[in-house]
């Protein structure tokens, strides 16, 4: 007995014929024709099944709110896998942008291709992340548990800001930890150390969303 739950949806109910057309007559220009055609298995919410991936970017764009406007960065210096775990997330929370500080190419493995539907950004290193932040007037929030940080919990995010995270053991670089207008950590009550930089995202990211969204 297979009691895997089946992904998606099929074709549109109907055939050619029923596929959703505007109020003029025409095909609706958000619905790809071979998804219509051939069902939609994609990591998507029931909002966006069937609809192109531009169609999807842009309507995720027009529902953010310019006044409360969050961009996540991640260096990338050893090809971590928690990269894509991040990128995932900030499409959970629909990031206005996601910066890949250091190497260009990164580990898109768990991004699950949610990376189709962000506006991805690279940036060789620290210094030019924080000079691209200044010109939009974005303060630049690292998250790690390094001396002097503050605690996530007793902090106020900024409504604009980047919250800048470090890799997976070796954390936010001294020259990450420089970009930045604060550094907060996340209180922990165990014994290990640190928090997997996935997990450490997606936990500030929901801290920032609580305070703002």
């Amino acid at each position: 007995m297979n009691d895997a739950r089946e992904v998606g949806v099929g074709p549109w109910p109907g055939g050619s014929d029923a596929w959703p057309r505007r109020d003029d007559g025409t095909p609706d220009p958000r619905y790809d024709p071979e998804l219509l055609a051939h069902g939609d298995r994609r990591n998507v919410v029931d909002r966006y099944r069937y609809w192109t991936v531009e169609a999807i970017v842009e309507d995720m764009d027009r529902r953010r709110d310019p006044e409360r406007h969050l961009h996540v960065a991640i260096e990338n210096w050893a090809h971590d896998l928690n990269i894509g775990s991040v990128v995932r997330t900030a499409n959970a929370f629909n990031v206005a942008g996601v910066h890949v500080v250091g190497r260009r190419r990164w580990n898109r493995r768990g991004a699950m291709v949610t990376d189709r539907y962000l506006h991805v950004h690279h940036h060789p290193d620290a210094a030019s992340l924080a000079a691209w932040a200044r010109d939009e007037g974005l303060p630049v929030v690292g998250i790690d548990n390094v001396p002097g940080s503050v605690p996530l919990e007793t902090y106020r995010l900024p409504a604009r800001c980047v919250l800048l995270f470090g890799q997976e053991s070796a954390g936010l670089t001294p020259e990450a930890q420089d970009a930045c207008t604060a550094v907060v950590h996340i209180t922990q009550h165990g014994s290990t150390r640190s928090l997997n930089a996935g997990a450490a995202a997606a936990i500030a990211m929901h801290a920032w969303a609580l305070q703002h969204l």
